[in-house]
């Protein structure tokens, strides 16, 4: 009988906590640019009772993106897959965003779209921001979300000399369009793909960011949302567990907010971003 298999890229704090939620009973890969946090995560999750096998990726590299997606098919039945890698501006340089929280989800969602198992699932962390970025024309929507992805930082409104800000946001927007996008050629396969943009959620990443420079207004933002907290890496384990589970399986190509109100409230004007 074929193994089911877990795929999860980046296993910071959202990573951990979806393998938790959905490894019990299946082959889990992991997958991260740090070896060493890689075989820390991986370890504390076999001392738990998981079943893990690790393997180093560099999402910014067809070639690397490819052989995991390789070794999960040969692992077993890749029924689920989870991309919560990514670079925020308080981490890296501009540049190193795009390459990594642009090209590196739409890599991930070619190769996995290859490999993914009839009846699996996947889900893209994007982000919040992605519904804060600044609007796009129709045909730049158009272009993120079809160009093939080794041509993306090619087009000619990605300048890797903006801000780690506003690259991340577009980053972000890119990753729901190329999602939607997606799930038509998944949908191939009898799989399905959706994406999750979490608010502000105490992670390591999520905590850098409060103490950098959008920290005041990020806590403004939370102040004024309905939940009024920071959220967790649960609350996103179980939005991901509701996307690749079975109560799910009429919802593809779409991106599911779970940001405790805050972008409502920044739609409704009970908020204001520059705050």
């Amino acid at each position: 009988m074929s193994v089911n298999v877990l795929v999860v890229i980046g296993v910071g704090g959202m990573g951990q906590s979806i393998a938790r939620r959905q490894g019990a009973g299946r082959e889990v890969l992991l997958a991260d640019f740090d070896e060493d946090v890689l075989n820390t995560v991986a370890e504390a999750l076999r001392g738990e009772g998981y079943g893990v096998v690790t393997r180093p990726v560099d999402v910014s590299s067809r070639s690397s993106v490819a052989a995991l997606a390789k070794e999960a098919a040969d692992l077993g039945s890749v029924t689920e897959v989870v991309h919560t890698a990514g670079l925020s501006p308080v981490q890296a340089a501009p540049a190193a965003i795009l390459e990594v929280d642009l090209l590196g989800v739409a890599l991930v969602l070619e190769e996995f779209g290859r490999v993914v198992a009839p009846g699996g699932a996947g889900v893209v962390i994007s982000s919040m921001a992605g519904h804060m970025a600044p609007p796009l024309d129709a045909a730049q929507e158009r272009e993120l979300a079809h160009v093939p992805a080794d041509d993306l930082l090619d087009l000619p409104f990605i300048d890797s000399e903006a801000t780690g800000v506003s690259n991340y946001a577009l980053a972000k927007r890119a990753n729901q369009l190329r999602v939607q996008a997606a799930a038509a050629h998944w949908g191939e396969r009898g799989a399905r793909i959706n994406s999750i943009s979490p608010g502000v959620i105490s992670t390591p990443m999520g905590q850098q960011e409060l103490t950098g420079e959008s920290g005041t207004a990020m806590r403004a933002m939370i102040a004024n949302s309905a939940a009024k907290r920071l959220g967790t890496p649960g609350d996103i384990a179980d939005a991901a567990a509701f996307l690749l589970g079975p109560a799910s399986t009429y919802i593809s190509g779409t991106d599911l907010l779970v940001d405790g109100g805050v972008i409502a409230a920044l739609r409704s004007g009970r908020s204001n971003p520059s705050t």
